[in-house]
């Protein structure tokens, strides 16, 4: 009796990803989990220079401002709660001090603007088409930032808008970058505040427009972390106490589907390697001088040169 559905996947047959890869991840709190994964496996990858961003015109506006170096000025900071703040980005770049909002916003403009002239992949994962409308500037905007909710419209963004905006995503990104390849995924993560139909709505809008642009001759393509989450982990067990985001079960076992699709055999024999020396870094001794205990060290720094070697990019601090 098979008591879980499976849902069918296969490794991709070209463009996969390798150590030689540079990575970016953009979108919702997902793209960190699966970011996170990247960065334990001492990949290139680059997740979220302006932090979380759930909605696809965000993501399209930040990406216009790099490429274009469209840097932001004083006018577009807002003073609230005594910080500093940008409605195009996420509160993890808020300040005290305008001055130093500003720098941290221009220079990941011009970092962002150089890594997309070199990336292999972006894999943008989409959390929701609900958007907020400032009421002040008639500009939607990425992040409320705790202003008190009736200076916002919401609004749901149409399939076609959200059409447009990643087709737009595509063009700019391959106007300096031609060969990148893009990879789409929906969040998991439920947007419960929304509402339980309001969010199934947001979900449906994103889907349906992905798919209109996914062609894998192309090199758009589409990972089904939605899916395996609403269909092979359809279990509380598998969300955290919030009932909302995924715990860490359900991340590793979507990132194990994601690996068995998109990384190539080299790299996944390279990721168990490097896993090898994450857990030993963390392996504290009983007796930091016996005789054991050194043997060990000098071994871990042999497999850690082995590494390295191979892969000069890696580093283990």
């Amino acid at each position: 009796m098979n008591l879980q559905t499976n849902i069918p996947l296969k490794p991709q047959e070209h463009h996969q990803i390798d150590y030689s890869s540079k990575l970016m991840l953009m979108g919702s709190c997902f793209s960190e989990n699966i970011g996170s994964k990247f960065e334990y496996y001492k990949f290139q990858s680059e997740v979220n220079p302006f932090g979380i961003l759930f909605q696809p015109l965000a993501l399209e506006n930040l990406i216009t401002r790099s490429i274009n170096k469209d840097f932001y000025t004083c006018d577009e900071i807002i003073y609230h709660n005594e910080m500093y703040s940008c409605l195009d980005v996420h509160s993890k770049l808020n300040s005290v001090s305008k001055d130093a909002l500003l720098e941290s916003l221009n220079t990941q403009l011009k970092l962002t603007s150089q890594y997309l002239h070199s990336v292999s992949h972006i894999i943008i994962t989409l959390g929701t088409a609900w958007v907020y409308r400032y009421i002040a500037s008639d500009r939607i905007v990425a992040n409320c930032h705790k202003i008190p909710q009736k200076q916002f419209l919401k609004e749901l963004l149409p399939v076609d808008d959200i059409v447009a905006s990643l087709e737009n995503i595509v063009a700019l990104v391959r106007s300096v970058n031609p060969e990148v390849s893009f990879i789409f995924t929906v969040s998991p993560v439920r947007h419960l505040k929304d509402g339980f139909v309001d969010n199934n709505q947001s979900k449906a809008h994103l889907l349906a427009a992905i798919h209109q642009i996914v062609e894998p001759r192309k090199q758009l393509f589409y990972f089904p972390s939605y899916e395996i989450m609403m269909d092979e982990l359809r279990d509380y067990r598998f969300y955290n106490q919030d009932m909302i985001h995924p715990n860490d079960v359900a991340i590793d076992y979507i990132w194990e589907k994601f690996k068995a699709v998109w990384l190539t055999e080299d790299a996944i024999l390279t990721s168990q390697k490097v896993a090898s020396i994450q857990t030993k870094k963390r392996h504290r001794p009983f007796n930091p001088n016996s005789e054991a205990h050194q043997k060990f060290l000098a071994n871990f720094q042999l497999e850690i040169e082995a590494i390295k070697k191979e892969l000069p990019h890696i580093k283990f601090d």
